[in-house]
């Protein structure tokens, strides 16, 4: 049930403002680039709009997984492991992941949409998930206690640590950065740390889809097809392939670096977050730049 809560397209999240860089990539003419490898030759091609967003959401699929989803996971972590510790010491580790998420993005536009997205989810908790007062005393006919009860203690904690982390992002202690948030949300819920990795990727990959519709390179019934038979195992694989990274710093990388082949392979053999499509970030640091535009980023 809570699964169906958060897939649903109609939360204001503020995900239908962004493109995520599709709309500078069709701006700049590269889907005339993207072409669809056919192995047989007698098997119909895909139309060009069907192939370039293909082409943009598998490399970006994969360029978020590998810098964004180790951060949800992290603050996933820290967030459920709030018993025995300080709210205070919860809010220094999330507000050090995301400083570091904010050091890693590399373009304003990404940091723009990235921060007004993760405070937009933190609001959703508090006003959309989080149990108000008066459903304490409320009674459900058929229930088999007749009586949803009090909040529990654990409720209590979590309510009141979003609500100190959105009062610090409103402050301007801490950007608030959508993976950031996106784990804060999702552990104050009780959903596993595997079903928050899932979702966060079906999400980011639906958003690219939706966007790609307002754009009229695919159309609707496109676009479900492409979400069950193709998005669905780029999904599946980047959440193996990424499902353990993590933001944290590992002890050897205080180590002094040598900048050398030996250091890189370390480097990537510890699993750390990384910007793996170089181009998507010049496209999307070149959103403001477009004559005319539909989407905020």
């Amino acid at each position: 049930y809570l699964l169906l809560l958060l897939s649903d397209g109609n939360l204001p999240t503020g995900s239908f403002v962004s493109s995520s860089g599709l709309e500078s990539y069709f701006k700049h003419g590269f889907p005339a680039l993207a072409q669809e490898t056919i192995l047989d030759p007698g098997t119909p091609k895909a139309p060009v709009g069907i192939q370039s967003t293909i082409a943009f959401i598998r490399q970006s699929l994969a360029a978020y997984t590998r810098l964004a989803l180790p951060f949800a996971s992290d603050a996933h972590v820290v967030t459920a492991e709030t018993e025995g510790s300080t709210e205070q010491s919860v809010l220094h580790q999330l507000h050090e992941l995301d400083a570091r998420y904010e050091a890693m993005t590399l373009n304003h536009i990404t940091r723009r949409a990235s921060k007004a997205q993760g405070v937009a989810l933190l609001t959703l908790f508090s006003k959309g998930f989080s149990r108000p007062g008066w459903v304490d005393g409320l009674t459900v006919e058929g229930s088999i206690d007749k009586s949803l009860g009090p909040r529990s203690q654990n409720q209590r904690v979590f309510e009141s640590l979003v609500d100190a982390f959105k009062l610090s992002i409103r402050r301007g202690e801490t950007p608030g950065h959508l993976p950031v948030c996106w784990g804060v949300l999702t552990a104050s819920l009780l959903l596993s740390k595997e079903r928050s990795q899932q979702l966060f990727l079906f999400l980011f990959a639906r958003s690219l889809l939706s966007a790609a519709i307002r754009l009229n390179t695919i159309g609707p019934y496109a676009a479900q097809q492409l979400l069950l038979h193709v998005i669905r195992p780029m999904v599946d694989e980047e959440a193996a392939n990424c499902g353990s990274l993590s933001a944290q710093m590992p002890p050897s990388q205080k180590q002094k670096p040598t900048h050398g082949e030996e250091d890189w392979d370390r480097l990537e053999n510890e699993g750390l977050p990384a910007t793996t499509w170089p181009l998507g970030e010049i496209l999307a640091a070149r959103h403001d730049l477009q004559h005319s535009r539909i989407f905020n980023s």
